[in-house]
């Protein structure tokens, strides 16, 4: 008896403990995006980037990101958004992240924070990738992966900036997602 209570307890400690991944991530780890082109899901990576995805749940929560167009969009590379001045020079007024690097690679689906030169600079622009990216391994912070929804992401209309951009109508976690 006392054994099956010990391996249980353990059980449960693997699990509590155990990363989370974007195939296990729950609603509170998951953003619903719902864009011009259509809805996306993200799952959040807290295991790679904690300080991230606090960041970014805290935007959400605040509505920061509704209606922020992608105001870069490079073909084979990747969407940016997350600039309230669509120009790619703002931010939210939240302190900047520290980077969390990490062995993540960057491949298609990955969401990554954008940052200025400094490697502490990240605050509120993200991107998408659109293909594999192994140049960005171990200098940009890994936070989210596209778990749904990539052919919205082919869809966003290109350029630097676009001529019509396309935004995020809304981004929501899963638990509030309607």
């Amino acid at each position: 008896m006392f054994g099956k209570l010990v391996a249980a307890a353990a059980a449960a400690l693997w699990l509590a403990l155990a990363p989370v991944t974007a195939e296990a991530a729950g609603p509170e780890d998951t953003l619903v995006m719902e864009t011009t082109k259509g809805r996306v899901v993200i799952a959040l990576r807290p295991d790679l980037a904690p300080q991230h995805v606090a960041q970014v749940k805290k935007l959400v929560a605040d509505k920061f990101y509704d209606g922020i167009v992608f105001h870069r969009v490079i073909p084979g590379f990747m969407a940016q958004t997350g600039d309230p001045t669509g120009t790619g020079m703002g931010g939210s007024d939240l302190p900047d992240i520290p980077a969390e690097f990490s062995q993540e690679p960057f491949e298609r689906g990955t969401v990554g924070m954008a940052r200025a030169q400094d490697p502490n600079s990240a605050n509120s622009q993200f991107f998408i990738m659109f293909d594999e990216g192994s140049f960005l391994n171990g200098q940009y912070t890994v936070w989210g992966e596209v778990t749904e929804g990539m052919d919205v992401i082919d869809q966003i209309n290109k350029g630097e900036p676009p001529a019509n951009p396309d935004k995020i109508v809304t981004l929501r976690l899963a638990s509030e997602a309607n």
